[in-house]
């Protein structure tokens, strides 16, 4: 088995050939979502290349074995020594989405390789030739073949995957197909990490600099053709006498972007929820919304709603499409109080003054907080990314993520000839071992010296016991 450096160094190499095959995994990718190849270089190949050198150069150190010896050791430990090892899991799934079949599963499999597991890898559907693409450039790195095992993209395949026995399984996709992929692996008590969906929350300070926060929204709201986990999907302000002028702004700026293809998997959903809140009173501010043209080709002009019900369940609902709702708060603590009982917290934004945005975006209980931007940020490869309730659980991706593809092995080693806990039990024993407690843990100078006194009269008794 190669080490971890070696293992580091091959999966750091693979950039190399993502390099030089950049114009084919360009053209692979190119799908009705997909039209714009600078998306493709911007959101997917820079970043991975990113981590794979993140990975060649800190993946050693962040794998070492952690040496736990005298420094901080408790008093009754003495004449152990340990160490903490990162064994790699064994065999892991990783179930890949359509949204970025590039980046998303390529780290998750880069780091998981530089672990020492063995990766089967299943894209999902209308991505295999562009995963082929990039997983053909691992091996041409130097990754065995029998490391790295591309399945093909039925879900049949992922079934009979976790059916047949893996060790750790790792999905980027929708809630609900989070919640079937944990049904079959709670039979065998799997493991997963689960980096699932969001209705992401951007929230706008008075203070904002509002040609800032319309670029931004505009940004990542169409990125993708709309198809992007940490999408913006929720505006928030403090509502005044007036409307802010930069919402009517917001609207012109998104009333003439051009229309998206949305992916045929999210059509469905995405007119269900926008009719059903257009009937409980919304209203489309932009006003191009065709569900017919939608069900038929999948194109989507950007749809601004507003007046939508507190309790909707537009607001609660993970949809890859350009569907955009502005909501008035009564105040900044409503805000964040919607945020942190919304089922999906993946990400939000917060704009406004430094400060201010960060006293905002340290109450926020979601997995990442992006200041006075959105989206861009949660590629650097220094950081985990993961979300909670319905938006996951678990992290890829960082220090952690890569740990993440690794479970402790701790080997304990008592050395010398103490070890009173083999000893017969005597009478003393408990005394003795409170007043250690005391001594070590009591607080203020005199209880610790009554449980030295209760420790040294333990130990006289036992003295006179012998004699």
């Amino acid at each position: 088995m190669r080490s971890t450096r070696d293992r580091c160094r091959i999966v750091g190499q693979a950039r190399h050939e993502l390099a030089r095959s950049a114009d084919q995994l360009i053209r692979k990718s190119h799908s009705d979502q997909r039209r714009d190849d600078a998306e493709t270089v911007a959101s997917e190949l820079i970043p991975l290349c990113d981590a794979l050198l993140w990975i060649a150069r800190h993946g050693p150190r962040q794998l070492a074995d952690r040496q736990v010896g005298l420094a901080g050791r408790p008093m009754w430990m003495w004449g152990v020594r340990s160490v903490v090892q990162r064994q790699p899991w064994g065999k892991v799934l990783i179930l890949g989405a359509w949204n970025y079949p590039i980046f998303l599963a390529a780290v998750q499999t880069a780091q998981a390789l530089a672990a020492g597991n063995q990766v089967q890898l299943k894209p999902a559907p209308g991505t295999t030739a562009v995963v082929a693409e990039w997983v053909d450039a691992f091996r041409r790195a130097g990754v065995p073949a029998e490391a790295l095992q591309l399945l093909d993209s039925t879900t049949e395949a992922a079934k009979n995957a976790i059916d047949e026995g893996v060790d750790l399984v790792v999905l980027t996709g929708a809630a609900s197909t989070g919640r079937a992929v944990l049904r079959q692996t709670s039979e065998q008590l799997t493991p997963a990490i689960m980096e699932l969906s969001g209705v992401d929350a951007v929230i706008v300070l008075g203070d904002a600099d509002h040609h800032r926060v319309i670029n931004a929204i505009r940004f990542g709201l169409t990125f993708n053709s709309g198809a992007s986990c940490i999408g913006p999907r929720r505006v928030m302000y403090v509502r005044g006498r007036d409307e802010p002028p930069w919402v009517d702004e917001l609207v012109a700026c998104l009333s003439v972007c051009p229309p998206v293809i949305v992916h045929p998997a999210a059509r469905e959903t995405v007119v269900g929820m926008i009719t059903a809140a257009l009937d409980a009173g919304s209203v489309d501010r932009i006003g191009r919304f065709d569900p017919a043209e939608l069900r038929r080709s999948g194109a989507m002009h950007p749809v601004v709603l507003t007046r939508v019900p507190d309790d909707h369940a537009v607001l609660q609902t993970d949809l890859f499409a350009p569907v955009l709702s502005l909501l008035p708060m009564d105040s900044l603590d409503a805000t964040v109080a919607q945020v942190n009982d919304c089922r999906y917290r993946l990400a939000a934004s917060v704009f406004g003054s430094a400060n201010a945005a960060a006293t905002v975006a340290g109450q926020l209980d979601v997995g990442s907080v992006t200041i006075n931007d959105l989206v861009a940020p949660t590629a650097d490869p220094r950081l985990p990314f993961g979300g909670r309730r319905e938006s996951g659980f678990g992290v890829t991706r960082g220090p952690e993520g890569l740990l993440a593809m690794t479970t402790p092995r701790v080997i304990s080693t008592r050395s010398g000839r103490i070890a009173p806990h083999l000893s017969p039990r005597r009478d003393t024993d408990a005394e003795l071992l409170t007043g250690v407690m005391q001594w070590n843990h009591g607080s203020g100078f005199r209880e610790r010296i009554a449980g030295l006194r209760r420790l040294t009269s333990a130990v006289r008794r036992r003295g006179r016991v012998k004699q």
